[in-house]
């Protein structure tokens, strides 16, 4: 196969050729360290690129393969990921000034289980400073570009992630996610990305954003993609205070696009309120293609949602501040400018608005639980709004000017505050750019948003178009 062919297709295409020993995991990792060479001039995506470790350990899965060891899905396969989780003995940055040096002594738990799983990494990829903005413009090292149009964000915080993943100079990767960083850069990359459980994947040795908000997880080309990716990094891990034992799923199996009898919950009060036309109109028509599959709807209230944004602000605000307090103090300067007036922002709210915030969260919780009896999952826009210009603070909704920020969290960070399941699947363009389908659920509910996911994939709503840098 030309090397050429190998770029821009999915794990789940890649791993049988794999498997087969059709292809091989050398020239796969060659094909794609010279794709992003290409590439990255244009994307920015990339922190470090780790050409000859890349290339050694994809000879050491091509002899396992060779000799009858194969690991599985993931056995062979290149992968870059989010410059803010570790490996020992490589900088990770944060994309940051203040951490440009700085050298983990230990793998995070998700890394050295993609380590088991044959990965092979090959390198780390650029973030909103420190996880905390949603742009991905980042003050020290560049904008990363929306590979669809290069003036548009890629979304954040994981903009590196979403944009290797859409250009094909990585074949998947992993983000992280505090109020939509995993989902937003899925949307506005046109890939695939979800925000497991809260609890399901382990942060142990995962630069933190906001403790009680942070998720790591896949962002992939396919459904199917992330289900694998979810099976090897979930699990429980006693270094992670807020791991959860679950009994173990075989994800993939349970993504078969079977949707018969299947009740989508949709909220019209929010999550359909003050959003873009066309996007409404793509949505809408994705929840319709479900139900000619034999899904229904049913409308459900969550009175809570009003509170919502205002209570994921105080809370990632306030927590993000402590975390940041003592370099505030003592190199405020150090900080780009924007991720600076949020951690100034963050020492304003009281004890007794985080404290009321987290009420919110536990009414929230329950309502959501509540709506999960009458539904198995709910479908909404990812992003209400399309992915501005570089530089831009402002986004556009139906003509009017509205705050970048506080529109694009909106109908994700209801997942973090809860720690509800949520799934980004493409869903179509608007205006040349990709819109998001966002698909929740109840807690350790992946296998259904996973399995709703693939049911609309099936139906080729992104039409095989691709950036033009995989023409």
């Amino acid at each position: 196969m030309l090397s050429k062919d190998l770029i821009g297709k999915p794990v789940e295409t890649l791993a049988p050729l794999i498997e087969k020993k059709e292809i091989s995991p050398v020239e796969l990792t060659e094909a794609i360290l010279d794709h992003t060479e290409k590439t990255e001039g244009t994307i920015n995506a990339f922190m470090e690129v780790y050409r000859e470790d890349a290339l050694e350990n994809a000879k050491k899965a091509e002899e396992e393969i060779a000799n009858g060891t194969y690991r599985g899905m993931y056995h062979g396969i290149p992968m870059a990921i989010k410059d803010n989780v570790y490996f020992k003995d490589k900088i990770s940055t944060m994309s940051s000034k203040i951490h440009k040096d700085f050298v983990s002594n230990h793998d995070a738990t998700v890394i050295t289980k993609l380590r088991e799983a044959g990965v092979v990494f090959t390198g780390k990829l650029s973030m909103h400073e420190y996880a905390w903005g949603i742009t991905n413009n980042n003050p020290h090292y560049g904008a990363v570009k929306n590979p669809w149009n290069y003036e548009k964000i890629p979304g954040g915080s994981s903009g590196g992630s979403g944009a290797a993943v859409a250009v094909g100079s990585t074949v998947a990767s992993l983000g992280t996610d505090t109020a939509g960083s995993i989902r937003i850069p899925s949307s506005a990359c046109g890939i695939v990305g979800l925000k497991q459980t809260h609890g399901l994947v382990s942060k142990y040795g995962v630069y933190p954003l906001a403790w009680t908000l942070d998720h790591v997880g896949p962002m992939t080309q396919t459904v199917k993609d992330a289900a694998g990716l979810l099976q090897v990094i979930a699990g429980y891990d006693k270094k992670d205070p807020t791991s959860v034992k679950v009994p173990e799923e075989n994800y993939l199996a349970k993504v078969t696009g079977d949707v018969k009898g299947l009740v989508i919950g949709i909220n019209e009060d929010y999550f359909f309120n003050e959003v873009d036309d066309e996007i409404e109109t793509l949505v809408r028509g994705a929840i319709q293609t479900l139900v000619d599959q034999g899904a229904t709807t049913k409308e459900v209230k969550i009175p809570m949602l009003k509170y919502a944004e205002w209570a994921e602000l105080v809370t990632s605000l306030s927590e993000a501040s402590a975390i940041h307090h003592s370099d505030m103090l003592t190199r405020p300067d150090d900080f780009g400018h924007d991720i600076r007036m949020l951690f100034e922002l963050g020492e304003l709210p009281s004890a007794v608005d985080y404290l009321q915030a987290q009420q919110v969260r536990r009414q929230l919780k329950h309502e959501f639980t509540k709506a999960f009896e009458e539904v198995d999952i709910m479908m909404m826009p990812t992003l209400p709004v399309l992915p501005n210009d570089i530089g831009d603070d402002w986004a556009d909704l139906n003509g009017k000017k509205v705050d970048l920020i506080d529109n694009i969290i909106r109908f994700t960070g209801p997942g973090n505050l809860t720690g509800l399941p949520g799934l980004s699947v493409p869903c179509g363009f608007s205006k040349g750019l990709p819109v998001g389908l966002q698909i929740m659920g109840p807690a350790f509910g992946e296998a259904a948003i996973l399995n709703a996911g693939y049911a609309f994939e099936k139906t080729n709503p992104m039409g095989g178009k691709k950036p033009a840098l995989l023409k």
